[in-house]
């Protein structure tokens, strides 16, 4: 009997402090140390927020980079990948037609030079950043539409680019939301 007492009050009392005083110590140190992130790192433009830096959105237009495909059509809540393995015939029909929408938007592109990032679908379905090789590939399309330069947005990319954490891990990557942002800014919309 004495040792169930004593099992009970060691739950109660780690309940409280691994259920309540961690979680809010963790939030305040959050909080205070990375407020930009621990807010949801909500980008705004002219005051008003446009999204997130680490939630991609579906981008239509011609004068903006595209982001990856996505599984869950940018849907948030819907996070996730189609979970299709490499020789389901869903998944390769997914692939051709991205390839095919690639093609049209990026005319004269070489198929040997699309990037996978460019066809596929992130595991997420919301991924924000896509690669060097994507960004530079929509260079011409967003030139014309946007009457911006090719030197100008090569630059822009060069800038934004993201490279890999201490030197080694991960690949180079270009943030789609904050790359759009400085095209928007510089169009003055």
């Amino acid at each position: 009997m004495v040792n169930l007492w004593r099992s009970i009050r060691f739950t109660v009392v780690f309940a409280i402090l691994l259920g309540l005083f961690y979680p809010l110590a963790v939030t305040a140190v959050g909080n205070l140390l990375f407020p930009f992130q621990a807010k949801g790192s909500i980008v705004q433009l002219y005051g008003h927020p446009i999204g997130s830096e680490l939630i991609a959105q579906d981008v239509t237009s011609d004068a903006l980079f595209h982001p990856r495909p996505s599984a869950v059509n940018y849907a948030a809540n819907a996070s996730g990948g189609s979970n299709l393995g490499p020789s389901n015939p869903a998944l390769l029909s997914e692939v051709k037609q991205n390839l095919q929408a690639v093609e049209k938007q990026n005319p004269g592109t070489p198929v040997s030079s699309i990037p996978p990032d460019m066809v596929e679908s992130s595991a997420s379905g919301l991924d924000p950043d896509i690669s060097v090789q994507d960004a530079l590939i929509q260079v011409p399309r967003i030139a014309k539409a946007s009457g911006l330069g090719e030197v100008y947005l090569n630059n822009l990319i060069s800038e934004y680019e993201q490279r890999p954490v201490l030197g080694i891990w991960g690949d180079p990557m270009i943030n789609v939301m904050r790359v759009n942002l400085a095209i928007e800014q510089r169009l003055g919309r």
